[in-house]
């Protein structure tokens, strides 16, 4: 079980989103780097960075505060964002990004997905956002007809490392995460599941060490870290407990 605390990055600066809405942004640290290695120095142990004009864009925009968190933290680093293309992915697997996080991608492109993974075993990630259990793409501003389950489904044997399943009805909220279709997903497939969207207290961790939340590899946690409502300290020895 990993706890990956989230680097959200708009026009430079390390932000919150509510339900992925780019006005209702909320800035946590101006610099983002500095923010990094504050988390390595809690102890966390891996780093989940979106880069969210990218995500928008299609491309990626936030690369120099990227850059900069690479630069100044050791632990592992995984990137989401305006990643649509194999040159996209080579050039951050290079720079030293350990794993990269395909969405819209892996609904609009899912042989390239297939074709990532199999170039960089372990280190493509699928990112599953979902808006009423369909998920939603090119940064959530658009809500496909596709079931996340059935697209979790098309990369079974592909190869990838891990799905991040984000419930975008919570992101930003402070609702707790949605484990009932979290664990449904985990179940339906045999892919490892982390899960994202409104990681609130202790007591949404408590809920991933539970025995029915045994097939969770992970959560990311971002609003609840910035405004103390989850104290790292209490949460890293929860999970350190079960290891």
């Amino acid at each position: 079980m990993i706890l990956f605390p989230a680097i959200d990055l708009k026009d430079g600066l390390a932000v919150r989103l509510e339900q992925g809405d780019m006005d209702r942004a909320t800035v946590f640290n101006r610099d983002p780097a500095s923010q990094a290695g504050e988390f390595e120095a809690l102890g966390f142990r891996y780093l989940h960075l979106v880069d969210l004009n990218g995500a928008f864009a299609g491309h990626p925009v936030n690369a120099a505060a990227v850059d900069r968190i690479l630069e100044t933290v050791s632990i592992p680093v995984q990137l989401g964002g305006g990643i649509r293309d194999m040159k996209t992915v080579d050039g951050w697997l290079e720079k030293g990004v350990t794993r990269v996080i395909l969405g819209t991608a892996a609904v609009r492109d899912p042989e390239f997905v297939k074709a990532a993974a199999k170039a960089h075993p372990g280190r493509v990630v699928v990112g599953l956002d979902a808006r009423d259990g369909n998920v939603a793409v090119q940064g959530w501003a658009e809500t496909s007809d596709l079931p996340a389950v059935d697209i979790a489904k098309r990369f079974e044997d592909a190869g990838v490392a891990a799905i991040i399943y984000t419930d975008i009805a919570r992101d930003g909220l402070l609702k707790g995460l949605n484990m009932d279709a979290t664990i449904a997903l985990a179940d339906a497939v045999s892919i490892p599941v982390i899960a994202s969207g409104g990681l609130a207290s202790l007591a949404d961790v408590e809920a991933l060490l539970e025995p029915r939340a045994k097939k969770l590899a992970g959560a990311i946690t971002g609003r609840a870290l910035y405004d103390g409502r989850l104290d790292p300290g209490a949460a890293l020895a929860l999970v350190a407990g079960r290891s």
